[in-house]
């Protein structure tokens, strides 16, 4: 029986080896730990007793990492701590356990399939059915694959590999990595898993080099204007306040580049002004003049009837409204309340789509044309977490937009992962993305995922950032995430047929010492 000393230890580790496997990502970004962190989880896991135990360790293992990569998951509910601050802690547990369950079900899966004593076949099956969850969590629910451990590839070369197999190609290559060294670490074997790992490890980095050494970012000639005008969320949608952070758009609006010309185009974030666009008519002849002549993009909310929608709009040199782009990836209980048409009949309309405390959803991927600049993907905050929402457009696009409010993410590592998911997008895609920020992280990104330009959290400002030419098509975007998939499932099977077949007996003569 357990002491109450090992009780205490059994649950602290895993939770602590999930939170350091976090540390891959943003703000701190060494991404050495989540690939070290993961293969200790997973040679842990695959030494369980029984698939209860294997399932235990798995919701801990994910607490771990979800609740320390997902910690900014509190600051939407300081915003009005007065309000809602009593949620927060409510709201980081949930998330952790939520998070905990995607790792928790396919442990236990896995151990099911491949009982014990062969840690090679189990520790692939475990790994196999976190790859196939990782996959799945990106649809269940709506989906929410934020954090991951592929992305923590981002500040290497290896990031690149994303171009062919997307992120979740990389945390195929994250797993696999993981599951090595541990896992082929026996005593007739020696020292050949970690071989291998290392040297699929060096290869990876070989061919990510290659690839940026490769490719070229052509300039496409035009300047694109992104506008940071710095709204804190707390005073966003007070009358006063609203005034003066509408001055800032405008003013940083108006002015020539430092090369002498107009921008070709003029960009502000997610819902930049208090005002709905059915109302936007004596403001919309100067947001044109202070484009000075290009066209406006604006995030702004406007409304059909009873619904509301999270919209991206054109504003056109003459001061009319152009081609519009309506959100339709919504955030659950932060944009819309899953049931709220249901719940409306009832007369519970606080929340309701109809009311216009929630958004409803436009009608999925669009591309948008407008006058003088080349056809692009609007984005609009949390699509673009979304790698399958790149893939489902009618035409390909010349570039991304993305037009975001971070300032709910608060300022430690929120706003900073969005954007790193922001930069895989334009690997698996090959196209730049244009970023304007309410508080930040604006910035230009190329179609390698580097920085361009950058204007950081907190400031007031804007960027004139040229517009990179794409690269040719990905491989990413003619297969998706189907290779990761299939290699989840080839493997997996292979795992069940080794652990079926018959231990070989090894004479205890010429066994390892």
């Amino acid at each position: 029986m357990m002491s109450r000393r090992q009780r205490a230890l059994a649950v602290a580790a895993p939770v602590a080896i999930g939170a350091v496997a976090s540390l891959g990502f943003a703000p701190f970004s060494f991404w050495p730990a989540t690939p070290i962190a993961l293969a200790l989880g997973l040679a842990i896991a695959a030494q369980a007793p029984t698939a209860r135990a294997a399932g235990i360790f798995g919701l801990l293992l994910g607490a771990g990492y979800f609740g320390a990569a997902l910690s900014w998951i509190v600051d939407p509910f300081l915003v009005e701590p007065q309000v809602t601050g009593w949620m927060a802690p409510f709201a980081l547990v949930l998330m952790a356990l939520g998070g905990g369950l995607f790792w928790a079900a396919p442990l236990w899966l896995a151990a099911r399939l491949v009982p014990g004593p062969r840690p090679l076949p189990r520790a692939a099956a475990m790994a196999a059915t976190v790859l196939l969850s990782e996959w799945l969590r990106g649809f269940i629910f709506t989906g929410f694959p934020w954090a991951q451990p592929g992305q923590a590839w981002l500040g290497s070369p290896v990031a690149q590999l994303a171009a062919i197999g997307g992120q979740l190609g990389l945390t195929a290559l994250t797993l696999t990595l993981a599951t090595l060294p541990f896992a082929l670490r026996t005593r007739r074997q020696g020292w050949l898993g970690i071989t291998l790992a290392l040297a699929l490890f060096a290869l990876a980095w070989i061919a990510g080099e290659a690839r940026l050494h490769r490719a070229s970012a052509a300039d496409t000639g035009l300047t694109i204007r992104l506008v940071q005008p710095d709204a804190d969320q707390a005073l966003k949608w007070d009358a006063d306040w609203a005034a003066e952070f509408y001055r800032r758009l405008i003013t940083l609006s108006q002015g020539p580049t430092s090369e002498g010309r107009r921008p070709d185009a003029v960009i502000w974030p997610e819902t930049a002004v208090s005002f709905l666009l059915n109302d936007a008519g004596p403001a919309l002849p100067q947001m044109a003049e202070a484009a000075g002549g290009a066209p406006l993009l604006t995030g702004i909310q406007r409304a059909e009837g009873p619904r509301w929608f999270n919209s991206l709009v054109e504003i056109t040199p003459q001061g009319t409204v152009g081609a519009a782009y309506d959100k339709f990836h919504l955030v659950p209980f932060g944009e819309y309340i899953p049931g709220g048409d249901a719940l409306a009949r009832f007369g519970i309309r606080a929340f309701a789509a109809q009311a216009g405390f929630g958004y409803t959803p436009g009608p999925g991927p669009q591309v948008m044309h407008i006058p003088g600049l080349p056809p692009f993907q609007p984005l609009i905050c949390y699509e673009a977490v979304f790698p399958q929402h790149l893939r489902e457009v009618p035409q390909r696009p010349q570039w991304l937009l993305q037009v975001t409010n971070d300032a709910w993410f608060g300022k430690f590592s929120g706003p900073w992962q969005h954007l790193a998911q922001a930069r895989l997008r334009a690997i698996e895609t090959g196209l730049p993305v244009m970023r304007a920020a309410n508080t930040g992280v604006s910035a230009a990104i190329d179609p390698m995922g580097r920085l361009t330009a950058r204007l950081d959290l907190g400031e007031q400002g804007r960027i004139d950032a040229r517009l990179p030419a794409p690269l040719p098509p990905t491989l990413w975007l003619a297969w998706g995430n189907l290779p990761a998939v299939l290699f989840a499932l080839i493997v997996l099977a292979a795992a069940i047929t080794a652990s079926r077949r018959p231990l070989r007996r090894i004479d205890a003569r010429r066994a390892d010492p």
